[in-house]
């Protein structure tokens, strides 16, 4: 469109009566300049006069041209002038911003990135800031989340990411923001409350939050579909600190339990209950926030896609070489192996299955199903070059925390095999988000707890009529890249 009005303004026809009439303009202020010149000349005082008058002219012009520039009347650029998004923090942009975060321009579950506007300019200023997850139930009502984005203005909070999740009455809408370091989360939550929210939840957040709900479900989806052992993981993962338990249809002496739960699920406040597809329930626990009908809507889809996909085990493995000589292969394990185990453990002397299972040694079979399922943890078998199973280690998912176990066969401890099952373990348990990970043995099994020690991990010790509970802590401890069999999983 420019390039057609330039071409119109070029082919203007050009007004001679426009020249006439400014040549004689001139010719006139030149006759009347010339008169007043020979008047005020002849004067005694005459060349000052007509240098005063020239000074004045000049300052006159000068101060037209000031206020002509200062009080300009051009209209203000449009959308589409080259200024439009020059500043996107003035005062029209921030309002137009602010009346897109209302409720009536959200959908249920929806991520947006909002800046909360200020009447200072930037969100943020420069200096120190720190990241915070929030959760509050706000009004369902027009400007309530617009009330809410003004008052975290004010103490110069941005908004990074929205999720709304409709309920019955009212929303939980949540937040990420950053903050000024020094905004404390008491400041934080009496301004949240004063503009109308109310239950409201606030933690540190971290640079693995920046990711959007939408990318974070996909990766857990794609995780859970790589392995059905990441099923309880990836429900942690999407729900927050929570207690999952997988309670199975059948206990270990073979008598049904009756847990289950409804084929849709059941959801009540703070605990859900799903139905989990090997048989028995997935029950989700979290006292100190209630879930939402979008949180249980995905949860349940992930458990759906667990059931559709069937039982799956990364199958890669990892040789390595003992220091005498012999070849052994790691490779995860599953309910496949439940014979080659059981054969293991008629092998094994009746001292190593007691400090392993802490019992009578003939209920050492029945824990066997349960310890290879992926429901409840990960399983690492080893085997040597003849495809004997000579030891297991068990990655167990208790509740918050998480167990170790190990068992090697009579003939082949004292060979490294222990430590090295131990140390992949725990790998795998630190790439699992896990805080620490403890091993419940007998004192006298001086054989766990060199191993334990050899992971140069803090140690907390506990011991009570003979059972010892060591617990390795994780939380400081780096994440080690995974083995070739867990890498080839991913």
């Amino acid at each position: 469109m420019t390039d057609v009005t330039s071409a119109k303004s070029a082919r203007r026809p050009h007004h001679w009566r426009r020249d006439l009439i400014e040549l004689a303009a001139l010719f006139t202020a030149v006759a009347v300049a010339d008169a007043i010149a020979n008047l005020i000349g002849h004067q005694p005082d005459g060349p000052y006069l007509l240098a005063a008058s020239a000074v004045a002219l000049t300052a006159t012009a000068t101060f037209h041209t000031w206020w002509a520039r200062r009080h300009s009347h051009a209209p203000p650029p449009t959308a589409d002038g080259p200024s439009a998004d020059h500043d996107s923090s003035g005062p029209d942009r921030s309002t137009d911003r602010l009346i897109a975060a209302t409720r009536t321009g959200t959908t249920a579950g929806a991520v947006a990135p909002v800046t909360a506007p200020t009447a200072a300019g930037p969100a943020l200023s420069a200096g120190e800031t720190v990241l915070w997850r929030m959760r509050t139930t706000v009004r369902d009502t027009p400007g309530s989340l617009a009330e809410l984005c003004i008052a975290l203005a004010r103490h110069r909070v941005d908004i990074l990411t929205l999720q709304t999740h409709p309920l019955a009455e009212g929303t939980v809408d949540e937040f990420l923001l950053r903050a000024p370091a020094p905004l404390q989360m008491q400041q934080l939550s009496r301004a949240v409350s004063a503009a109308g929210g109310s239950s409201t939840w606030i933690e540190r957040a971290d640079a693995h939050d920046l990711v959007d709900a939408p990318t974070r479900i996909l990766g857990l989806a794609t995780r859970t579909a790589l392995d059905a052992a990441e099923l309880p993981l990836a429900l942690r993962q999407l729900l927050g600190r929570c207690t999952i338990h997988s309670l199975p249809a059948v206990s270990i002496s073979g008598r049904a339990t009756g847990e289950t739960a409804p084929v849709e699920g059941v959801l009540e406040e703070t605990v859900m209950r799903l139905r989990d597809p090997s048989g028995g329930a997935i029950t989700i626990e979290r006292p100190y926030l209630p879930f939402t009908p979008t949180e249980f809507a995905r949860a349940r889809a992930l458990v759906e896609l667990d059931a559709r996909l069937g039982p799956r085990v990364p199958r890669s493995e990892h040789v390595l070489t003992l220091p005498e000589g012999n070849e052994i292969t790691v490779r995860r394990a599953d309910q496949s192996d439940l014979a080659a185990a059981r054969a293991m453990h008629d092998r094994c002397s009746d001292q190593t299955l007691r400090l392993r299972y802490h019992g009578p040694v003939r209920d050492a079979d029945r824990y066997l199903d349960h310890l290879l399922s992926p429901r409840f943890g990960r399983t690492l078998a080893v085997q040597t070059a003849s495809g004997r199973l000579v030891a297991l280690g068990h990655l167990l998912w208790d509740g918050d925390e998480t167990e170790v176990a190990l068992l090697v066969e009579d003939d082949w401890q004292r060979r490294g095999i222990g430590s090295e099952l131990l140390g992949r373990l725990v790998t795998l348990a630190i790439e699992a988000g896990c805080e620490s990970v403890y091993a419940v043995t007998q004192a006298s099994n001086t054989g766990m707890v060199a191993a334990m020690r050899a992971l140069a991990l803090p140690l907390d010790y506990q011991i009570e009529e003979g059972t010892l509970v060591i617990t390795a802590r994780l939380e400081a401890t780096p994440v080690r890249s995974l083995p070739p069999y867990e890498q080839a999983g991913r």
